[in-house]
């Protein structure tokens, strides 16, 4: 058996050579824009993401997004740490082509009836002035303190949103009627010690009793993190998605 030395140089250009299968991993965070949107004398940082292949001519859905609690703050980063991947993956736009907005509320701030909660309510129709934005397929969603705050803008604004995904959050009872009529699926994990899973039973409780029909999954031994199943979630996202308002 005979034995060829390679030599430094041939080493070096033999590791330069290309694997032949070796694909790039798309940047998804870099497909989220930058943005800050301005009212009021107050700011509101979020990040945008645009349907893949954007064409002015056709009207896409919009998705609002709601981080958590512990994403808080003014980086204009952290609020996309969780589930906002989901939807910026190259199969979801492929199939699910739509605006999707991600705005971050502020250190020691939360969405239900505050301040950030008034500029996302205000950014919304700012974006349908310079973006196609079908007014007939605007979704929110959120997890966690952005749960409770999903819960509050369909209750606030029952007409605006053609479907709301609320993800381990709570709301309140007393709005169940003017939420009815809004297409929900909500879910949260049994074993949930930050948001008592009780938080979701009882609006979706309050929501029939108002004479809605909302969707509600409930995880079984899974903690607080139920939204990683939950946007995880095929039939989720065909569910969503396929809501219009009439």
């Amino acid at each position: 058996m005979k034995y060829v030395s390679m030599g430094a140089m041939g080493l070096a250009l033999a590791l330069a050579v290309p694997v032949a299968n070796a694909q790039p991993k798309e940047d998804w965070k870099a497909l989220l824009e930058k943005r800050t949107f301005k009212s009021g004398g107050a700011e509101l940082p979020y990040r945008l993401l645009k349907p893949a292949g954007y064409d002015p001519k056709k009207s896409y859905p919009l998705v609002v997004f709601l981080h958590g609690a512990g994403e808080r703050g003014s980086d204009n980063e952290a609020q996309i740490r969780h589930g906002v991947r989901e939807f910026a993956s190259a199969k979801h736009r492929k199939q699910y082509p739509c605006f999707l907005i991600a705005p971050q509320c502020p250190a020691k701030r939360g969405w239900a009836g505050s301040e950030p909660e008034r500029l996302v309510l205000e950014l919304i129709p700012a974006l349908q002035k310079e973006f196609s934005i079908d007014a007939k397929r605007i979704y929110v969603t959120g997890l966690s303190m952005g749960g409770y705050g999903t819960w509050n803008l369909i209750g606030r604004r029952p007409e605006l949103f053609a479907a709301a995904v609320p993800i381990c959050g709570g709301g309140n009872e007393k709005m169940a009627e003017k939420m009815a009529k809004v297409p929900i699926w909500a879910f949260h994990g049994d074993k949930d010690t930050a948001v008592p899973v009780d938080r979701s039973r009882k609006m979706i409780a309050a929501i029939e009793k108002a004479g809605g029909k909302p969707k509600y999954t409930e995880y079984k031994g899974v903690g607080h993190d139920s939204w990683t199943r939950a946007y995880g979630d095929a039939k989720m996202f065909a569910w969503m998605f396929a809501q219009k308002k009439e």
